[in-house]
């Protein structure tokens, strides 16, 4: 099968020949139905279907292998395995675009106080035993009055609590920006230096607070009020992060590794 040319002659000229295998490449995984784990034809097959050089089959499998949607094993039975898109590379991708926006804390806690109380909602009915006791162990780790860790890792653990509930909620684009919007105040949003450590603790308190009534509604499956306790709870969290002096470091962008995929406990 040659490279489908029905795109318009202009994006057809700003594409590689590569990039289009890869396209059809794409196209053809769909319309197989295949998934994660399922092999892709050998390149000679490949190169035969597309009508194209072993080389420009190479490259079209390195980029998918770059996109994270392939992995390539090289040797008589190697070639391209198909794999789920890890969270950690979606984010990369991402914060790669926002690297040449103007993002501020406002902006990040605006989205938060739209989105937050929906993915808290919509999580309850779908919360476990596993996650009630994930969401407990977090509260722990999080509130200053019981926990041994550092404020910087206080103040990471309380964005967990909100990674378990995205976990359980089972809209994926709704649950894939919140994890993102979490991963980006775990490793992006510092305090200014004079903050003192009474407000650190005052904030981490405020925070277990509203996660233990925010769990305790979520045990008796009382959606709404989760949804109004997190909306409540995202509204003194952005006074709070302002009162500290909260910013955004100076790069919005994070290494590979540094990144990690939200944890369901």
């Amino acid at each position: 099968m040659a490279i489908n040319k029905s795109s318009s002659p202009m994006a057809i000229k700003q594409l590689k020949r590569s990039d289009l295998v890869a396209q059809e490449i794409k196209r053809m995984i769909t319309e197989k139905n295949l998934s994660p784990g399922d092999r892709l034809p050998r390149e000679s097959d490949l190169q035969a279907q597309f009508e194209v050089s072993k080389g420009t089959i190479r490259e079209a499998l390195k980029s998918l292998e770059v996109q994270g949607l392939v992995t390539i094993s090289t040797g008589p039975s190697g070639g391209g395995t198909i794999v789920e898109v890890p969270l950690d590379r979606t984010l990369q991708f991402m914060q790669n675009y926002l690297f040449f926006k103007e993002v501020t804390i406002d902006d990040i806690y605006a989205v938060r106080l739209m989105l937050e109380p929906e993915l808290a909602a919509g999580a309850v009915p779908h919360l476990t035993d596993a996650d009630f006791e994930a969401l407990e162990h977090s509260i722990v780790c999080c509130d200053p009055s019981s926990s041994h860790e550092d404020l910087l890792m206080q103040r990471r653990e309380d964005v967990n609590f909100h990674d378990i509930l995205a976990g359980a909620n089972p809209n994926p684009f709704l649950r894939f920006t919140c994890e993102l919007i979490n991963e980006m105040i775990r490793q992006l949003i510092v305090f200014g230096n004079r903050t003192p450590k009474t407000e650190h603790r005052r904030f981490g308190e405020e925070n277990a607070n509203y996660h233990r009534d925010i769990l305790d509604a979520a045990r008796e499956r009382d959606a709404e009020r989760v949804r109004e306790l997190m909306q409540q709870h995202m509204q003194d969290a952005t006074r709070a992060v302002k009162r500290m002096k909260g910013r955004i470091q100076g790069k919005l962008i994070l290494d590979a590794d540094t990144l990690r995929s939200p944890r369901r406990v």
